[in-house]
């Protein structure tokens, strides 16, 4: 998860970070853990990658 996005967030970075989020969100739901920890965090993981595909103009 990455700490702070902001809106300067430099787009150069996007394929890794996209890359990096979406095993971190694959990992954490194949755990299984529904827990009200667990949402939120794949809460915050899938915001982080609508914010960053936003940002970037980056089709889904």
């Amino acid at each position: 998860m990455l700490d702070n996005l902001e809106s300067d967030y430099d787009c150069a970075n996007a394929g890794d970070d996209l890359h990096a989020l979406k095993r971190e969100l694959a990992e954490l739901r194949g755990s299984g853990a529904e827990d009200p920890e667990s949402q939120m965090a794949i809460n915050r993981l899938e915001n982080q990658l609508l914010f960053i595909m936003n940002r970037c103009d980056i089709n889904h």
